[in-house]
């Protein structure tokens, strides 16, 4: 072994016991024979700016010249020189050095971050957040942060965050008093100034294209809604009774077997805080809960039921237990619809679907687009129970309905078979 892999070895060593003097000694033995050894000149450099030592630091960094640091110890070199420059002041320096460790890697987020910072040193906090905004897409998730950077990003977060609430609220004034300004474009204002995405249908089975990405229905695309809600009473009453009667028969929503991938469903996987009484499930009716409750049964009728094979109709009392919310998912097909009918609703009850937040209200249906992302919470001390199903998105025409069901059935024939 050579005498410098030998002083590696020991700096190395010395570093992971916490011997500083020991690494800085094998580490200048390195830059004694090798004086452009830029890897050793870099350890030497931090452990300097560790100790408050920033000139010491630079000219240790100035010793090498760009051209002989080998290239992929180019993104470390610029950012312990961006680092030492930051130390002593010499802010226009410094701000060369990143842009220079930035041509080389324009992802390199670190630098990213310390360019934020010093422009937000500079008294320029709007130029800061757009760079954090770029730091934040492309720097690792909160929990797998270096510990080192919890801090600075999570400034990073709340620059950004006091940036996009600031915009928001002058574009919001700069069309204030227009006519035609619908909740359309406070989502288009909320998503230009960063606060929310753009939500999408994301289907999870078939996916018609070119359907509008449309959350909420009105109601009087519904003929079948008014009638149905003035059955409401008595299919609370018939809900009651099948919750008091058979509580065995409401089951846990969510059912992944051992070794399923359960993604965001793994707190209310077999869980009873959600729980489900269902009257038609995967396209089949659930004879014995639908005798148990006939007048529910007789309203489920008026409905524009979708039928596809092995996937609809499906219909049941859903039930969210208190202090309990159902995570942000999509739905299967934006071919079909959900619907919801109230029937027992607290408050401290908050439904999503994409940007637009509602409240149920008892015995007022709310159709909607699931395959949006969609979340709910009950945060009240008492159940919330509402009862779901499917109908036809009214914007197919009948002969896309044949479409879709022949689709269906070809597509569950050939995975089965």
């Amino acid at each position: 072994m050579s005498n410098v892999q030998q002083w590696w070895r020991e700096a190395k060593e010395a570093e992971a016991a916490g011997d500083k003097a020991a690494a800085r000694r094998a580490y200048e033995a390195v830059v004694a024979v090798q004086p452009s050894a830029a890897r050793a000149v870099i350890a030497l450099c931090r452990l300097d700016l560790e100790a408050g030592r920033a000139t010491s630091a630079l000219e240790l960094l100035e010793r090498v010249k760009p051209n002989e640091v080998e290239p992929d110890v180019l993104v470390d070199f610029g950012l312990t020189r961006a680092a030492t420059l930051r130390l002593l002041g010499r802010y226009e320096d410094e701000f060369e050095a990143l842009q220079t460790t930035l041509a080389i890697d324009p992802y390199c987020w670190p630098a990213l971050l310390q360019k934020a910072d010093l422009l937000e040193r500079q008294g320029k906090p709007k130029a800061a957040a757009l760079v954090y905004r770029d730091v934040l897409k492309i720097s690792p998730p909160a929990e797998y942060r270096p510990e080192s950077f919890r801090r600075p990003l999570a400034h990073a977060e709340q620059v950004v965050a006091m940036y996009s609430e600031a915009l928001e609220a002058t574009l919001l004034q700069a069309v204030d008093g227009l006519p035609g300004l619908s909740a359309r474009w406070r989502e288009a204002i909320s998503i230009l100034a960063g606060r929310s995405k753009p939500f999408l249908s994301q289907s999870n089975q078939l996916g018609v294209p070119r359907l509008p990405a449309q959350p909420f229905f009105r109601r009087e695309m519904f003929d079948w809604v008014p009638e149905l809600e003035k059955r409401t009473a008595d299919i609370r009453d018939e809900m009651i009774a099948a919750l008091s009667e058979a509580s065995a028969e409401f089951t846990p929503y969510v059912q992944y077997g051992a070794g399923d991938p359960v993604n965001q469903w793994a707190e209310l996987n077999h869980s009873r805080a959600w729980t489900s009484f269902h009257l038609y499930r995967g396209g089949e009716p659930v004879e014995a809960n639908l005798a148990r409750c006939p007048k529910t049964a007789e309203a489920l009728k008026l409905i524009d039921s979708v039928h596809l094979a092995g996937t609809c109709p499906n219909a049941m009392f859903s039930v969210l237990a208190p202090k309990t919310k159902i995570p942000p998912h999509h739905g299967e097909s934006n071919a079909r619809l959900v619907a919801h009918l109230p029937l027992v609703v607290p408050e401290q009850c908050l439904f999503r679907v994409g940007y637009d937040n509602r409240r149920w209200v008892e015995g007022e249906v709310i159709v909607f687009d699931d395959t949006i992302e969609h979340e709910a919470w009950n945060d009240s001390d008492e159940i919330r129970v509402v009862m779901i199903f499917d109908v036809w998105n009214p914007l197919l025409t009948l002969e896309e309905r044949q479409i879709v069901q022949r689709m269906a059935a070809a597509e569950r024939q050939f995975r089965l078979s």
